[in-house]
């Protein structure tokens, strides 16, 4: 899969996507020391022991790089920056149940409104999997010949 470019300093507003979450009884903020254990078993479990590990050093930063979605009480998803390398957006990923009520955006803009208030004018989107989504919603463009990209050559379970 290939990364992706996206200009920070063109993206569209934080507020409304915020509003309209929380109008659906959905939280978007970042994750707190406390809760980093509840969030890492949550992506380990629903998506990938490689998510969690990059989801652990997220919670690592400070600020804390790693924003949650909570429907209520109950977590829905997250999305963090700067885990494998600085610059970089992702993992991310919304629970099956919780899909096509815009969490991912929300989760993807207060990412990237994050890095850019860091003072990056760039996002890189590594090894994208819905490479569409990304370039409707913020504009996010193909970096070419960025496949493998900096996952290539990955350790794997089997390696081990």
């Amino acid at each position: 899969m290939t990364d992706l470019l996206v200009k920070l300093y063109t993206l569209p507003p934080l507020e409304p996507v915020l509003a309209q979450q929380q109008a659906q009884g959905v939280t978007i903020r970042r994750g707190l020391a406390p809760e980093k254990h509840l969030v890492i078993d949550w992506v380990g479990r629903r998506f990938s022991p490689a998510w969690a590990s990059e989801c652990d050093v997220a919670f690592s930063r400070q600020p804390v790089a790693c924003f949650i979605a909570l429907a209520g009480d109950q977590l829905a998803g997250f999305a963090c920056h700067d885990a494998t390398y600085r610059n970089f957006f992702g993992p991310t990923g919304v629970d099956q149940a919780q899909r096509g009520r815009g969490i991912g955006q929300a989760l993807l803009l207060a990412c990237l409104h994050a890095m850019a208030a860091q003072g990056y004018a760039y996002a890189i989107i590594g090894d994208v999997g819905p490479a569409e989504f990304y370039t409707k919603t913020v504009g996010a463009i193909e970096i070419p010949d960025s496949t493998p990209g900096i996952y290539g050559g990955l350790l794997t379970a089997e390696q081990r």
